[in-house]
């Protein structure tokens, strides 16, 4: 019966090309979108996801977020340090500068004053310099598409020197951090220094950083932490998606997403429902000679449920490699969509989404067959 569903499937390849289309389109638009929803709300836990030396993320017991930072005092960090486990503890300040160009253009960027002695929470990937190009004077580092925001077309290069906040500042080292969620630039430099360029705020530490003690729990140690001091102590990967986790439930970004999404679903379901209507329905007559012979409406159900899988394969294979070769043709270190990504999850939704898109095209159509009278075919 499977090469006898075959046959009539490819039968009519304008009517196939049209359900293979239909079910293409819709993975691409599910899986594009939820990439671009899951690229977007990762940035705002960029700052976290980049520094890979940081074992705890310790800050006020009224922090929700990465974005979302409240300054901690001076004896908070006596008081982090002196927990059975911590290795060791290091601040972290973030403000926000404006940035000038000596051509003029002026942007807005995130500034994260490091601990001078550790340079501890910053991104440990560099497109040109190292980390301690940031113990020079005026030493700041400029991540790689802040940098093309700045400069587009010229070549990346340390040395220039730009304004934050109405001081000089020269650019030491540009690193691959990952795009933030409320600005567009990332810039990391000493703590000492970023009091220079934000003297209210650059060295006000919002976040302490911890290392722990070599065998230790990171979650044993980061509730001792928030057992003695009151404040809030989280694992890095926590922290990161309580951070996701608060854009979601605080911004109409996932609804807006999801509407999208389930656009696309609906969409794949009318365009296969019609279509597939269309092709069962000039199929009646070769279904009524199939009954006349004898063959029951389940084995019927299973002939087209057959049909339907093949086109949702081929389908969802043409949709997930257009969606994975867009991500790779956009995430560049310059591309504005930097880190934007298919992830696994979406592809995997994606194609449950195409079988149930399927089969309810399929049981849509079904029913024209399923009441067809075999005495069809003997009649003129």
């Amino acid at each position: 019966m499977l090469s006898i569903a075959l046959k009539m499937l490819f039968g009519d390849i304008t009517k196939t090309i049209g359900l293979v289309f239909g079910i293409a389109f819709s993975v691409l638009l599910m899986t594009q979108q939820g990439g671009f929803f899951i690229g977007l709300i990762s940035r705002s836990a960029s700052i976290v996801l980049d520094a890979r030396d940081v074992d705890i993320w310790v800050m006020d017991a009224a922090t929700e977020s990465a974005e979302t930072t409240q300054p901690l005092r001076a004896v908070d960090f006596y008081r982090i340090g002196g927990v059975p486990g911590v290795a060791s503890v290091a601040p972290l300040a973030r403000s926000v500068a404006t940035i000038k160009t000596a051509e003029g253009r002026t942007e807005s960027a995130a500034v994260f004053g490091v601990d001078d002695a550790s340079l501890r929470g910053m991104t440990d990937k560099f497109m040109v310099g190292t980390r301690d190009d940031l113990r020079r004077p005026d030493a700041i580092a400029i991540d790689v598409l802040g940098y093309t925001k700045l400069w587009p077309g010229a070549p990346i290069e340390v040395g220039r020197s730009i304004e934050l906040n109405d001081r000089r500042a020269v650019i030491a080292a540009i690193t691959d951090a990952q795009p933030g969620f409320s600005a567009p630039i990332i810039v990391n430099t000493r703590l000492s220094q970023a009091g220079i360029f934000s003297p209210e705020t650059g060295t006000v530490p919002t976040f302490a950083l911890v290392t722990v003690a070599p065998g230790a729990d990171r979650a044993a140690v980061a509730e001792a932490i928030g057992a003695a001091t009151g404040l809030k102590a989280m694992p890095s990967d926590a922290f990161a998606a309580m951070t996701l986790n608060y854009v979601i439930a605080n911004t109409g970004i996932a609804f807006s997403f999801g509407v999208v999404i389930g656009l696309g679903a609906i969409v794949g379901v009318a365009i296969v429902g019609l279509t597939f209507n269309m092709f069962i329905g000039d199929l009646t007559r070769q279904f009524a000679v199939l009954k006349a012979i004898g063959l029951t409406n389940g084995r019927i159900v299973l002939m087209v449920l057959a049909q339907a899988m093949v086109i949702a394969f081929i389908g969802y294979g043409i949709g997930l490699w257009a969606a994975s070769g867009f991500f790779d043709g956009v995430n560049r270190p310059t591309s504005d969509l930097k880190g934007f990504y298919l992830p696994w999850q979406i592809a995997v939704a994606a194609a449950v989404a195409t079988i149930v898109i399927s089969i309810i095209a399929t049981f849509v159509s079904l029913r024209r067959v399923l009441r067809l009278d075999p005495a069809t075919v003997f009649r003129g």
